[in-house]
């Protein structure tokens, strides 16, 4: 019986957390703001237990700070952060991309170009939530078939920080078209298995990244 409740919980906590977190990602919950717990609870429809481990959740994430008996806020970053962060993300996923090219099943390639393809599809719809979901699923797919678990670690914890960032990069019709245009650059690249260009093509995209959000910040 109490294993139940504990996946129970654990499900509904996954939830909050999901939620709160497209909240700051969208703009909703603005960087520097505060939470507001009440009215999130009474928003989300949920008790305070789940609510403030979904809040840790994302504090580990590094998308909020938890401040004891003051309430929690929306972490800022400042351009200097964003750049250093797409300074190393870039490294690290050039690195992914070469190993993803020598190590990559042809089965696990072959799962890559049908991601690529559904993301194109949300393109296409002009579905942006969905898109960007997927271009996150596909950067951290490509970090794992690296089938290098430090690299993994380290892209994971950087992306997770990015995420109102990386979201922000395709507001408009001209910074989304040329992130798409992107990857299809790497897609090319990886179908290939070509680890030069595909890293190359890493590089230059998340440099391209930070050339999308820098006004934004």
């Amino acid at each position: 019986m109490g294993s139940s409740i504990a996946i129970i919980n654990r499900s509904l906590h996954d939830q909050v957390a999901s939620r709160i977190r497209d909240l700051i990602i969208e703009g909703s919950l603005e960087p520097g703001s505060r939470i507001d717990e009440l009215q999130m609870l009474e928003e989300l429809g949920v008790s305070r237990t789940p609510f403030r481990e979904a809040l840790r959740t994302l504090a580990a994430e590094g998308l909020v700070i938890v401040r004891p008996s003051k309430g929690s806020i929306v972490r800022k970053l400042t351009q200097e952060d964003v750049f250093s962060m797409l300074e190393v993300l870039g490294s690290l996923e050039k690195l992914a991309g070469e190993l993803a090219c020598e190590r990559a099943s042809d089965k696990e390639v072959e799962a890559m170009v049908q991601l690529h393809e559904s993301m194109m599809e949300c393109y296409r719809t002009q579905d942006r939530m969905p898109y960007y979901k997927m271009n996150q699923e596909f950067h951290s797919r490509l970090a794992e078939l690296s089938k290098n678990e430090t690299l993994q670690e380290m892209q994971s914890n950087i992306q997770a920080r990015l995420k109102r960032i990386r979201y922000i990069g395709s507001q408009t019709p001209e910074s989304w078209a040329g992130a798409v245009a992107d990857h299809e650059e790497m897609i090319l690249a990886l179908k290939g298995r070509d680890a030069t260009r595909l890293g190359k093509a890493m590089v230059a995209h998340l440099k391209k990244t930070w050339d999308r959000v820098k006004d934004g910040i």
